[in-house]
């Protein structure tokens, strides 16, 4: 069993590549996470989880993340992505990590994935304190990617970083 994250934070990015697996790497490298092996998990924040501005993790390191990404080969495409996580009023219960990615502006992908932490926190009758929302769009050259993720960390030594 791993151990239960205590931080989080919201990281956005995008790119190109000749591949959409090229592009979608850029993306990663773009949002801070392209070093990482990557757990996805869903939609949980855990109690406690304590957000912070700047996120920085030994290379290799295994980094549970909710993320939405979209990657497109269409030349004047526009793609988005957004994260959203709801804070509980309550600090010992948990929150919500919402995603959307879709073929459209950022401010747009953010006004989605607000509804959608709102709606989730109302359908678990839990009190909602604060959203935090961060959304990312990019104009497809050749091979585009944007990704919106939530990494679920620790307080671990960071040397080299």
């Amino acid at each position: 069993m791993l151990p239960i994250p205590t931080k989080f934070c919201l990281v956005v990015g995008h790119g190109e590549g000749d591949q959409k697996l090229n592009a979608f790497d850029a993306a990663l490298l773009d949002a801070g996470v392209g070093n990482m092996n990557l757990l996805r998990v869903s939609s949980v924040l855990p109690p406690k989880c304590v957000y912070e501005e700047v996120f920085k993790m030994p290379a290799g390191s295994l980094l549970p993340i909710a993320y939405g990404s979209l990657t497109s080969d269409v030349p004047g495409e526009i793609i988005s992505a957004a994260i959203g996580v709801g804070i509980p009023e309550d600090p010992s219960s948990y929150g919500i990590i919402m995603e959307f990615s879709g073929f459209c502006k950022a401010d747009e992908a953010a006004l989605t994935v607000e509804k959608m932490v709102r709606e989730a926190f109302a359908m678990r009758n839990l009190l909602l304190k604060e959203v935090k929302v961060k959304s990312v769009e990019h104009r497809v050259e050749r091979c585009g990617s944007v990704i919106a993720a939530c990494p679920l960390f620790y307080e671990v030594p960071c040397e080299g970083c």
